[in-house]
């Protein structure tokens, strides 16, 4: 599925084998059915893993037989959704580290998008990012969708995170891959597509490149608002070829890591669609500092989209 084809053809979704709940695979089910698209189920069992697994069967006092073989758990998995009629394989390896395999998986499959359940600290309220999900993050080259455990509505709200600005130099394809990927995702899943662009105004912005204190009082009521004006024009520019409604755009003040997971709360988002960026230039590839904050806060499932060179400059 990409901003100009809009088709999905296999989607890779990695499985925890130490889990007890999976929404990673039912939303990729969702997708699969509603894009005619095959999944690949695949899950590796590391040490660390299988002890995991292990402990838990003492705990509930060995009641069972402990299922060693983690393809029968895998295919027990699988076997619903073919009973849906979902087209649908199952791949196991073993090996450490994990993200080292999940990478190297996602690298060699043919998927068009990885789907991975993440998790949700209820006490900090904030989303619980694992190593390996960062490592996912930064070294995945195909969208990303990290899924949390509250199913998606019949009708669910999309966030499209947007910088017409590239204030943090991403390519204009990005915003027009982002737009292309939220976009089909709202046509497919019946939902409702809202667009944010955050934004600081340039003398603040300049101040603070060259070191000097933001001066807030130099700014006027009419300074703020042309400001205001020329962000939603750039907006309006970028988002003119996908038909997006103008009531469902939205130019706020504020930097990308404050309001992003603040509109995302206040719109009731399912899921945010948002870039990353390649850096070729050094020993490793990452997402841009401002999108990490970001990921850590967000209160919903997240697509992260790369731009179309990102796995040329991977460290194969």
């Amino acid at each position: 599925m990409s901003e100009t084809s809009n088709t999905l053809g296999t989607i890779l979704v990695i499985v925890d084998p130490t889990a007890n709940v999976h929404p990673a695979v039912e939303k990729a089910a969702i997708l699969a059915q509603q894009c005619h698209a095959r999944i690949e189920l695949y899950a590796c069992e590391t040490k660390e893993s299988r002890a995991t697994r292990y402990a838990t069967h003492l705990e509930k006092g060995g009641s069972t037989d402990f299922i060693a073989d983690t393809r029968a758990l895998v295919d027990a998995i699988a076997q619903p959704l073919r009973d849906r009629g979902l087209d649908v394989s199952v791949e196991v390896e073993t090996g450490d580290p994990l993200h080292a395999k999940l990478l190297e998986r996602t690298k060699t499959t043919c998927a068009d998008l990885v789907v991975k359940d993440t998790h949700h600290h209820s006490l900090a309220k904030r989303t619980f990012i694992t190593n390996t999900d960062w490592h996912l993050i930064r070294g995945c080259p195909v969208p990303l969708l990290l899924t949390k455990p509250k199913p998606w509505p019949s009708a669910p709200v999309l966030m499209a995170g947007v910088d017409p600005g590239h204030v943090n130099d991403k390519p204009v394809v990005l915003d027009r891959r982002i737009l292309g990927w939220s976009q089909a995702l709202e046509r497919r899943l019946g939902g409702r597509l809202h667009v944010v662009h955050a934004y600081l105004p340039m003398l603040l912005v300049a101040e603070a490149a060259s070191g000097m204190p933001a001066m807030t009082t130099s700014l006027t009521p009419q300074m703020m608002e042309d400001e205001r004006k020329r962000e939603l024009a750039r907006v309006e520019a970028l988002i003119a070829p996908f038909g997006i409604a103008p009531a469902n755009v939205h130019v706020e003040l504020g930097t990308a890591s404050d309001v992003l997971p603040r509109f995302a709360q206040e719109i009731g988002a399912d899921v945010v669609v948002m870039g990353a960026i390649s850096r070729s230039g050094l020993q490793r590839v990452f997402i841009g500092s401002t999108a990490e904050r970001v990921l850590e806060h967000l209160p919903c499932d997240v697509c992260i989209v790369k731009p179309p060179d990102f796995a040329a400059v991977l460290p194969f």
